[in-house]
């Protein structure tokens, strides 16, 4: 909301201190992350302030690294496999759960969302308990089931938002035409909510992506992830090489969140049409 032009002084005090505020809390948010990527770029063999020269030998390194290469490409595989799964039954539950006849609406979704509210740490202890007894331990399959079991909720929430403007009508008119449920699914549904399904794809992928906490209990060696491998390397070798990979995630995850806005606000106006 804009300053009025005959504000009182405390009125004007509160706008500009209220913007004052979020302007802190975002640099508080914000410079830490953009404090390592300098780092990344340093000629030092060690993470630390001043450097002495800039250097792109630690995303030479990264890239000719057997281990880290592997790990790059584990994570990858797993969350591209995961944003798949996710996305479908995310948006299946999403599709069920905004239908005015769902019984038992509230108690279902609350459990579709629990893997956000519990603590990861319990969430891993449960899924390497539950994993181990079924065989799944140190497996491509576990770690893809597991990471979509943590990333389902977010296509979910997502979708069902941008259902939340979807005239139902559309579909009934569908069918009274003879469309069979998946024509009217494909033809009707899905173009008008394909901006939410596309963010909640997004959010998966980078749910995923820097997930590290299930693949410490689950990943055996050969499916180390690139956060899985951070941590190794921060415990073993610590060096810049980690430093230019948080570099390329941060990336990774801005670019992902740039496309997550662009589709909302495309949505918004798909929105306003339809309206």
């Amino acid at each position: 909301m804009a300053l009025q032009p005959y504000a009182s002084p405390l009125e004007k005090f509160w706008y500009y201190a209220i913007r004052a505020f979020c302007v802190l809390i975002l640099a508080c948010l914000v410079l830490p992350i953009l404090a390592i990527i300098p780092i990344s770029f340093t000629s030092d063999t060690m993470l630390s302030y001043p450097m002495p020269g800039l250097s792109l030998r630690w995303f030479n390194e990264f890239f000719n690294s057997v281990m880290w290469t592997l790990s790059m490409k584990n994570s990858f595989i797993i969350a591209f496999a995961l944003t798949g799964l996710a996305t479908a039954l995310g948006t299946l539950a999403a599709l069920g759960l905004t239908m005015s006849n769902f019984p038992f609406k509230g108690v279902v979704t609350g459990i579709m969302i629990m893997p956000m509210v519990v603590p990861i740490v319990i969430s891993a202890v449960g899924i390497y308990f539950f994993f181990a007894w079924v065989g799944l331990t140190g497996t491509y399959l576990g770690m893809i089931l597991a990471h979509t079991a943590l990333a389902t909720p977010f296509v979910v929430i997502t979708v069902t938002a941008t259902l939340q403007g979807f005239n139902r009508n559309q579909i009934r008119a569908g069918a009274s035409l003879g469309a069979s449920p998946p024509k009217v699914f494909f033809k009707i549904t899905l173009p008008q909510i394909l901006p939410g399904v596309i963010s909640g794809a997004l959010f998966a992928f980078v749910t995923s992506f820097d997930e590290v906490v299930v693949a410490l209990f689950i990943a055996s060696s050969e499916q180390y992830t690139l956060p899985r491998q951070m941590f190794a390397g921060i415990r073993e070798k610590y060096n810049p090489t980690i430093a230019a990979v948080a570099t390329m995630m941060i990336v990774v995850s801005v670019a992902l969140l740039v496309t997550v806005e662009l589709l909302r606000r495309r949505s918004e106006r798909l929105r306003g049409i339809t309206q």
